[in-house]
């Protein structure tokens, strides 16, 4: 195993007892960035090499920093990081710098995280598949002609090709859930709170969205996870949670699992999908889980409608000073502001009713099941050349994502989900499920997910070349 594939747990280790020197995790790094970033497209705004190597020589000569000391980790170009430019994926920032950390950046770094520059996203994040007229389009890691996912495929490209050993991503609809999916790594929506964003704008209304970790594995997930959690004094709705790592295994026996396949039929697929999602089932039970089908506990209808809604207005409020100053936005983020500009309040409140209601459902569904599963996208990675699918199967999309509304049970209400690797399909290509549980059963799931990646090991069996 070549060091930049190394587990991030292994070579923390390393670091912290001197047995591996930042600098030269750092050389091999940008080594294999030098080797493989110019195909599949996924890490941008790269640093200076050698004030990298500088920064890293640095952390080999001075005291221990954190959790992350000595590591190389590129940021989600949706957040800022100081001293490296930060798009958003869009032209209105092409050449913005700024001069402070995010908040999730300014975490790593305080950990001792050295950041080398930015992972690619689609513009503002606004779809599940990266590529944006600042830094053109990421490909799939096994096969760079299919897309990547998003809106952080470019941080699961950079992991699955052995150039980062931990990525930070964000959720809204599916963001860390998708890429992970396709590209055979992990990928954690925590709980809603527990791990804060910047305290910019509102921070009362808006519970769409969330910052989480991605990584070859569920442990590895958990040692990002503890870095970038817990409260912000800024931050109202702020969750107080104790530390994962280090992750073990649960025992999963007698644990059970409803599996929720199409929702009843609701949500076309692809064929193939709901096979190796199945398969992906059938491991849990060889580990002696019980699992069972579960008949759709509520409307697929209503929820897409709330989620429409709730969406279009959270999109709007951060947007819409863009587009009024006639900043060039792409087709799909006007539809969102147009949109959300123009709901009503009662119709913002009959949304969350909606939400309300689902929230109720399933925590009821959560006093029987431990955790439920769906598949973490309903279509196989598609041309890398194409904007959103605009269809499933022969079922016709009427949105730029409805394409993903399998992610909307979970992103709704602000579930916490880990997308695990499930396998390949017949044309080579990855697939995931999300196994998700009710709000605060984080270690919980990811105690299961490390079962889950001790009896499958995906991202080590069959890495990304």
């Amino acid at each position: 195993m070549t060091l930049t594939r190394r587990p991030a747990a292994d070579l923390l280790s390393d670091l912290a007892r001197g047995a591996l020197g930042a600098e030269e995790l750092m050389q091999a790094t940008l080594d294999r960035i030098g080797i493989v970033n110019g195909t599949v497209n996924a890490v941008v705004g790269l640093r200076d090499p050698d004030a990298l190597l500088e920064e890293a020589r640095a952390l080999d000569n001075g005291p221990k920093r954190g959790a992350l000391h000595g590591l190389p980790i590129a940021v989600k170009d949706l957040a800022d990081v100081a001293g490296i430019v930060s798009t958003r994926g869009s032209p209105a920032f092409a050449g913005v710098v700024p001069v402070e950390d995010s908040l999730i950046a300014a975490r790593m770094r305080a950990a001792g995280a050295i950041l080398i520059g930015k992972t690619n996203v689609p513009e503002f994040g606004l779809g599940s598949h990266t590529f944006n007229p600042v830094y053109g389009a990421t490909g799939n890691a096994y096969d760079p002609s299919r897309s990547a996912g998003g809106s952080s495929g470019g941080a699961a490209v950079a992991l699955a090709t052995g150039m980062t050993a931990l990525a930070d991503g964000s959720d809204m609809m599916g963001s860390l859930r998708n890429p992970a999916a396709w590209n055979n790594v992990y990928g954690f929506r925590p709980s809603w709170g527990r791990v804060p964003s910047d305290p910019v704008g509102d921070i009362f209304l808006h519970q769409l969205s969330t910052l989480g970790p991605m990584a070859r594995s569920p442990e590895d997930i958990a040692l990002l996870l503890d870095v970038i959690s817990g409260p912000d004094p800024r931050q109202p709705h702020g969750v107080a949670c104790d530390p994962v790592a280090p992750l073990s295994p649960c025992d999963p026996a007698g644990l059970r699992i409803g599996w929720l396949g199409d929702w009843g039929g609701a949500l076309p697929m692809e064929p193939g999908i709901l096979d190796i999602s199945e398969a992906a089932l059938a491991v849990f039970e060889t580990l002696g889980c019980t699992v069972e089908p579960v008949a759709p506990p509520f409307s697929a209808d209503a929820m897409w409608q709330s989620w429409l809604d709730l969406r279009a207005w959270q999109v709007s409020a951060g947007l819409a000073p863009l587009l009024a100053e006639k900043a060039p936005l792409k087709e799909s983020a006007v539809w969102e502001v147009e949109r959300g500009l123009a709901l009503s309040g009662q119709q913002i409140q009959q949304a969350s009713l909606i939400r309300s209601d689902w929230f109720c459902a399933a925590t009821q569904l959560f006093s029987t099941y431990d955790a439920l599963v769906l598949p973490s996208a309903q279509i196989w990675p598609f041309d890398v050349t194409l904007a959103y699918p605009t269809e499933i199967d022969g079922t016709a999309m009427d949105t730029y994502h409805r394409w993903m509304q399998v992610v909307i049970p979970v992103s709704l209400i602000g579930l916490p989900a880990l997308a695990v690797p499930a396998g390949f399909g017949p044309a080579g290509l990855p697939m995931g499920v999300q196994l998700f549980g009710p709000r605060g059963s984080d270690a919980a799931l990811l105690q299961l997910g490390a079962a889950y990646h001790a009896a499958t090991g995906w991202p080590q069996k069959r890495p990304a070349q």
